[in-house]
């Protein structure tokens, strides 16, 4: 499938050639195991792998760890693909899948998985099929919720707010009770969750044409909303999310909240051990009082890459990763994942009180939002390029020579004319 047939399939997105891994006889009917190569950056998928083999005689896999996607993981599993040396299995965000199609980076695994679909929420089976074609098993999802720091809330009296009209008013009671403290380091990847909780949905289709609005009203109450609290200075702006810095400022208590995902938890813990048993989670801020309306961050797949040459060893393993009891309560415990697989929501594990948080168990929060979250929401086909211009647009805003509500606006001509460079069909 060359790229203008792809780019024409993916203009009806319903979202939203050397064998990888090592020659095995295993294959063939001979004495030697399947051997298969994982790239991905999660925490504990490399202790799932290793349950996968204790397992496994026929199939064997080895995890090789690289830097999160964005940060050069999936660049090499690009550039591996072209070299036609890439691994059998990669971990994708939901968010990337259609860039990786577009790349024509991915095995179609149809027929392989057909057995597996119903193992999943619907929903999550979507993110990793396009246009009717599957490229891979789907593995997490990203329910938000908001982190946040008991002790300080506790000692400036400050409550958990349940609207983002609260969330205003406690930001500003903090940083006048300490002008060195601030409710919240925003970061640019926060803004999509936040915009989909919103009511937006910055990419759909249209009889065979893409739609762009990601300056929409709904995008911009958000925006507003948010440049208000940067005009007055009341959240930080200057800490990189995940950063030596940004750590340090949860850990200290100076940035009293994070928002995120449920897999933001074990992070957390990893990263600012000293505030262990300060932090709790809370359900994000609504827009009005009693609304139940959350966003998603993340959530993740197992693919399958282009030239793998052991297709269906590849789908088992991706299968079990994604199913198998032992290997979701690792991943629930270790990588902080809310399972994409149905049996994986009856499990204790995703019922239980959390050590780092006093005790509260914090996934009654998460599932809350789960169950709340628009499930239509779409990814749009270029989302490496989109994710870098949303960066560099919110650091212009950032820098104060622009607000984020016309930087918005920017952003959607900028998103617009690089999908019709790729020969994508755009309305309007």
């Amino acid at each position: 499938m060359n790229k203008k047939t792809i780019a024409a399939a993916l203009t009806a997105l319903p979202l939203a050639l050397t064998a990888c891994g090592s020659p095995s006889p295993g294959a063939d009917g001979g004495a030697g195991p399947v051997k298969l190569e994982f790239w991905g950056w999660a925490p504990g998928y490399d202790k799932s792998v290793e349950l996968f083999n204790a397992a496994h005689k026929d199939v064997q896999v080895t995890f090789n760890k690289l830097p999160s996607g964005g940060k050069g993981g999936y660049d090499k599993m690009f550039s591996a693909v072209k070299a036609g040396n890439a691994p059998c299995l990669a971990q994708i965000g939901f968010e990337s899948m259609p860039t990786f199609l577009m790349e024509n980076a991915l095995e179609d695994v149809t027929s392989e998985t057909a057995g597996a679909r119903g193992q999943f929420i619907p929903w999550t089976w979507n993110h990793v099929s396009i246009v009717g074609k599957t490229y891979g098993i789907p593995v997490d999802t990203g329910p938000t919720g908001l982190y946040y720091r008991k002790d300080v809330f506790d000692k400036y009296g400050i409550a958990v707010p349940k609207t983002w009209d609260e969330f205003a008013k406690a930001a500003e009671k903090l940083h006048q009770a300490d002008p060195k403290a601030y409710i919240l380091n925003l970061r640019a990847v926060d803004l999509a969750g936040l915009a989909w909780q919103s009511g937006a949905k910055w990419f759909s289709t249209e009889a065979d044409s893409w739609k762009v609005a990601v300056n929409s009203p709904e995008t911009r109450r958000m925006a507003e909303f948010w440049q208000g609290l940067i005009d007055k200075k009341l959240v930080n702006v200057t800490d990189e999310g995940y950063s030596a810095a940004w750590w340090s400022s949860l850990q200290s208590g100076k940035v009293a909240t994070a928002i995120g995902a449920v897999w933001l938890h074990p992070l957390i813990a990893e990263n600012a051990p000293a505030a262990k048993g300060k932090f709790a989670v809370a359900p994000m801020p609504q827009w009005a009082a009693g609304e139940k309306k959350f966003g998603n961050e993340g959530g993740s797949g197992t693919a399958v890459l282009k030239g793998c040459a052991h297709k269906k060893e590849a789908v088992e393993f991706a299968t079990w990763m994604s199913t198998d009891p032992g290997s979701l309560k690792n991943l629930i415990k270790v990588t902080g994942i809310y399972p994409a697989a149905t049996a994986g929501l009856s499990l204790p594990e995703v019922n239980t009180g959390v050590d780092y948080y006093g005790g509260q168990n914090i996934f009654q929060v998460f599932a809350e939002a789960a169950q709340n979250t628009d499930t239509s929401w779409q990814w749009g086909p270029m989302q490496s390029q989109f994710g870098a211009d949303l960066t560099d647009s919110v650091n212009v805003a950032y820098s104060g020579k622009g607000t984020l509500p016309n930087q918005l606006d920017a952003l959607q001509a900028k998103t617009v004319e690089a999908m019709r460079t790729k020969g994508l069909k755009v309305a309007g």
